[in-house]
């Protein structure tokens, strides 16, 4: 299986307002920069876009490394939430809806496709793919 480290950042002016997306794909040492956005989305909604487009750029199963500064993203992976939502019909342990559940299922169906791992990484604080993977996501959203 290729291993391969994926980089994400979501990123919005005005929560709701414009966002982008950015993530960088790193395999053998070369990268692939992605982007996109929506005009009236949300921060959370711009985090897991990135990570969904990224991970259905890859043409096979993976196994990848997801750099991420979203604890939003980190946790309910990490911590089984999503899998929990999901089995409970995109409801949370309190009974409440699940926001983004579109964007839940599509990135739930490819961690199947992938073997993945999250790293969090603190945002704003000089880690150089994270904050490429800012400025693309910026310079999108930006561009709206």
């Amino acid at each position: 299986m290729k291993k391969v480290t994926v980089y994400t950042d979501g990123a919005c002016r005005g929560n709701p307002g414009k966002g982008g997306w950015g993530a960088v794909l790193v395999y053998r040492g070369v990268e692939r920069e992605l982007s996109g956005g929506e005009r009236e989305t949300t921060n959370n909604r711009m985090e897991l876009s990135a990570a969904i487009f990224a991970l259905e750029a890859l043409k096979e199963p993976c196994e990848v490394e997801l750099v991420t500064d979203s604890k939003y993203l980190a946790d309910a992976i990490e911590k089984g939430w999503l899998a929990g939502w999901r089995f409970r019909g995109w409801r949370r342990a309190d009974k409440k809806p699940v926001l983004n559940p579109d964007l839940w299922e599509r990135l739930y169906l490819l961690l199947q496709k992938h073997t993945v791992t999250i790293t969090w990484v603190k945002g704003h604080a000089g880690h150089p793919y994270n904050e490429r993977c800012d400025a693309l996501a910026t310079a999108f959203a930006d561009s709206l």
